[in-house]
């Protein structure tokens, strides 16, 4: 009799969730995830697979350990993938003790689910850890040996749950692993995440809905890949032998001020950078497109102290040889200019959808207001 594969996914609702649920329905997996109860929709990266004979949905919340261990029970999955998190690094200084609930008590509480629902040798556990443990970078680029020198309160959280999966792994022998993963993004990141940020405001800037935007630090260097590359990834790392963590990264690096530029680029916008620090500018010298003529010699792009972190990570850069060679992934699927691209492109036709919209509203509110519509 074939084995019945089942996965429980964490974070479902997220960037990740709805790129991996996607990943195991077509790989023939019964995909079960677990949502929190909200009066606000917030499910639209997965809305086109609820009614999927294949995927299910159930309530639960990190910080409750019963639901936890009730859907774990009910669901009875082969691998469990904890993805959820509260993961924007600028918030946790502002929520530090939430973060540490969720992002680190969180997983304990997943692996001592399992372990209460007598399913410690049969259910593999994925655990998404991010390569803000490195911190304060004590070597580049890093990899599985480089030292943590997590930089602020959503990698302390981070780093406990990275170690607590280690301790599982080797108190009780669960095939329990962390996938470090580096910045990854997409069309469906969140958008308070700096990229999509970026990439949003470029779109909207050609567009004439927006005056400029304003960034942090343009220094800092991220090792961006794409996120539904970096889902397969985690679902490699569950199918070895033997449990084991893996960096996951493109081994490519670039800055904050590259990404804008290209980002533009992609928008019609061509821009010149002058100033360093707060003062450094993103100023238009040439358009194309739709871009309109009226943005050339003005300043799209600003440095605003309020975006810098009390602590700021500057230099990531990971090493995917292992996860290439062990797991026979490919680090360079998606370049990081076809990544940039693909996001300035939906991000663009999202504003382009907005602004109809808002003109269709506009038009009825007229409309009802002259009594041309009953």
């Amino acid at each position: 009799m074939q084995k019945r594969n089942i996965a429980l996914i964490t974070g479902v609702t997220g960037q990740d969730g709805s790129y991996l649920s996607e990943l195991l329905i077509e790989k023939g997996y019964e995909v079960h995830g677990i949502i929190r109860r909200s009066s606000v929709d917030y499910r639209e990266r997965i809305a086109h697979l609820e009614g999927h004979p294949q995927f299910h949905l159930h309530y639960g919340d990190m910080g409750d350990s019963m639901s936890l261990v009730k859907v774990i029970a009910d669901v009875r999955p082969t691998e469990i993938y904890n993805l959820a998190a509260q993961s924007h690094v600028q918030v946790s200084f502002d929520a530090p003790e939430f973060t540490a609930d969720v992002d680190a008590t969180g997983v304990l509480r997943v692996l001592e689910a399992v372990r209460q629902c007598g399913l410690a040798e049969t259910c593999r556990i994925y655990q998404a850890s991010t390569s803000e443990l490195y911190g304060k970078v004590e070597e580049v680029p890093q990899n599985e040996n480089t030292p943590f020198h997590p930089y602020s309160p959503y990698a302390v959280a981070k780093l406990y749950g990275f170690w607590i999966v280690k301790e599982y792994r080797e108190a009780y022998n669960m095939f329990c692993c962390s996938g470090i993963l580096f910045n990854h993004e997409s069309e469906r990141r969140g958008e308070t995440f700096v990229t999509r940020k970026i990439t949003l405001a470029a779109g909207r800037i050609a567009e004439g809905l927006q005056d400029h935007l304003e960034l942090g630090n343009m220094d800092s260097l991220r090792d961006w890949g794409y996120a539904k590359d970096y889902v397969e990834c985690m679902w490699l790392i569950l199918q070895q032998e033997k449990p084991e963590d893996f960096v996951i990264a493109t081994g490519v690096q670039h800055s904050v001020r590259e990404f804008t530029d290209l980002a533009f680029k992609h928008a019609g916008i061509q821009l010149r950078f002058e100033g360093e620090g707060l003062n450094e500018k993103g100023i238009c010298v040439a358009v194309s497109g739709s871009a309109s003529e009226s943005l050339i010699g003005k300043t799209l792009v600003a440095v605003s102290e309020d975006f810098y972190r009390p602590t700021d990570v500057v230099n990531l850069w990971g090493d995917p040889t292992k996860a290439r060679a062990k797991l026979g992934w490919n680090p360079s699927k998606t370049s990081f200019e076809e990544l940039v691209k693909l996001m300035v492109e939906h991000d663009m036709a999202k504003v382009a959808s907005d602004g109809a919209a808002v003109k269709v509203r506009m038009n009825l509110a007229e409309y009802l207001e002259k009594g041309i519509v009953k």
